[in-house]
């Protein structure tokens, strides 16, 4: 699911450099610049966000792959979807019946975080518990690393979109500086409009898609990390039985 998520991520941005490039081929940011301005008139929202260009345009692909990967996230990445509670009974009655073959197969049918990580144990039952501990601790270091990486498109997005502003500021500024350098005399303000709020706009995408992406990662992040230390602790509680007695006693 998340691999097609992503996929609807670079499709979503695809479209939106596609709309960028008939947005420009109808001229639209010039007809707007040329046209004379009511001083009483408003521009929307909408119609300012389109002086963002094609920066702009990318800023606002990416902010809705930021949205479709936090709504999964929302659905995947919680305890119940991860430790479902009805599976963990399950696991508790048979490992108490010593019913280890059956568990195994119940883990084999219902692949998550928990069962992957006590699958890894339950073979080397029988064997020195240090080799069940380290077992099950590479297995649950495997599935951290998938969450992690998971949620690190988060990151990503939080990253570039300000980085993206940035360079649509620069680039609003050298149109700006292009306009000067080729008037006669001192241009107009509305001669330098275009460039700076091409700069302005930018940038403000930017940080809007930043700041709330940044603080999902931060938040699924801080998740995935109280779910990774609480399945180690179930997973440890289950093979408890198998330690050595003296280890225990001690």
């Amino acid at each position: 699911m998340g691999k097609k998520l992503v996929l609807l991520a670079v499709l979503a941005v695809a479209l939106t450099l596609f709309a960028t490039s008939v947005y420009a081929q109808e001229g639209a940011p010039e007809a707007a610049g040329r046209r004379a301005v009511n001083p009483e008139e408003t521009i929307s929202w909408f119609e300012t966000i389109m002086q963002g260009g094609v920066i702009g345009f990318i800023i606002i692909g990416l902010s809705i792959a930021s949205l479709a990967l936090a709504t999964e996230h929302f659905m995947t990445i919680k305890r119940d979807a991860l430790v479902p509670p009805e599976l963990l009974g399950h696991l508790e009655s048979l490992f108490e019946d010593e019913e280890y073959e059956e568990a195994m197969t119940l883990c084999e049918s219902a692949p998550n975080f928990l069962t992957n990580v006590i699958a890894a144990g339950l073979p080397r039952i029988g064997q020195p518990y240090e080799q069940i501990e380290a077992a099950m601790q590479e297995a649950g270091e495997q599935e951290a690393v998938k969450l992690h990486q998971k949620i690190s498109y988060l990151s990503l997005i939080g990253n570039v979109s300000p980085m993206l502003g940035l360079f649509g500021t620069v680039t609003g500024m050298i149109v700006a500086f292009n306009v000067i350098a080729r008037s006669s005399g001192a241009p107009s303000p509305a001669d330098l409009a275009n460039g700076i709020q091409v700069a302005l706009v930018t940038t403000f995408l930017g940080l809007l898609v930043a700041i709330p992406t940044i603080a999902c990662y931060f938040y699924f992040r801080n998740k995935v990390i109280r779910i990774v230390m609480e399945v180690g602790t179930i997973a440890e509680e289950l093979m408890e039985r198998f330690r050595p007695a003296e280890e225990v006693a001690a």
